[in-house]
């Protein structure tokens, strides 16, 4: 199975870096690494010029005009320019265990995408890990596991047993794009992420809800595909649910309507999609 790695960046060449490397160090190496960028200034781009002369599989680099918060677009066009048969969603700012990939392959299935989750470092962890420093992925990394969407202090380890037990066993996990994988196949039927979502929030639920309107389940990732979030400031606002926000209607109108379908989707990006997805 060919995997496409699609990474979302925005200014902060350092933390790519280290998302960067650790991709490259992984035990199942993906197909190709595509950094979908929502209009760096050109450090991250001469980065990635750098890294890609050595990088250990193709290492290409999706630029977009900077116009505000348009995660949706810019994954989009990873995702149409994506030349493998399953889709990981990774966030410019996660530092992966070795067995990230090899642990989303694990569980991967028809009919199912994957939610894994985020150990969210303290600062003092990030500036660590930011000059250098070894992830850790144990109960005892210095992480805020008191966070609603951090990874909880029980699951801060890897077991490929119990990870396997709790996928099957229950439906669901907190959706968050930032860890996420599907069959590319099943991204193009519903049209990937709606496009007129822009701002914060809410881009990643409503893409699930199509997905699982389209007849699709969610399954957890625990006790695998871990990643250490870098601290910064949050751009989330101080209630995600509030329904004055135009993400959040669209993201209700999806659940409570059946909607499987975006127009502003993938298919805009015809250029992407129709290039040649042979071997990069």
């Amino acid at each position: 199975m060919r995997v496409s790695v699609v990474v979302l960046t925005y200014n902060w060449p350092e933390a790519l870096e280290r998302v960067l490397e650790g991709l490259a160090k992984q035990t199942q190496l993906p197909f190709e690494v595509i950094v979908a960028d929502d209009g760096s200034r050109p450090e991250t781009a001469a980065l990635i010029a750098r890294m890609a002369a050595t990088f250990p599989v193709p290492l290409r680099h999706l630029w977009q005009e900077d116009h505000g918060f348009r995660a949706a677009r810019a994954r989009n066009r990873g995702i149409a320019a994506s030349r493998g048969d399953y889709v990981l969603l990774l966030d410019g700012d996660m530092l992966v265990h070795p067995d990230f990939i090899a642990d989303h392959l694990m569980l991967a299935e028809r009919g199912y995408f994957l939610q894994g989750g985020r150990l969210k470092a303290t600062p003092e962890e990030s500036e660590r890990l930011l000059a250098g420093g070894k992830p850790v992925f144990a109960p005892w990394v210095k992480a805020n596991f008191d966070e609603f969407d951090g990874t909880r202090r029980l699951y801060a380890f890897r077991s490929p047993l119990l990870a396997r037990w709790k996928a099957r066993s229950r439906n669901g996990g907190r959706v968050m794009s930032c860890n996420m994988s599907f069959w590319r196949d099943d991204l193009l039927r519903i049209n990937g992420f709606d496009e007129r979502m822009e701002g914060y929030g809410a881009e990643d639920r409503e893409l699930a809800a199509r997905l699982e309107n389209a007849g699709l389940r969610r399954r957890p990732l625990k006790w695998s595909a871990l990643a250490e979030h870098l601290w910064h400031d949050s751009r989330s606002p101080p209630d995600v649910d509030d329904m004055d926000l135009p993400n959040n209607r669209l993201f209700h109108a999806t659940r409570t309507q059946g909607i499987t379908w975006c127009e502003r989707g993938i298919s805009q990006h015809v250029d992407l999609l129709e290039a040649d997805r042979g071997s990069p």
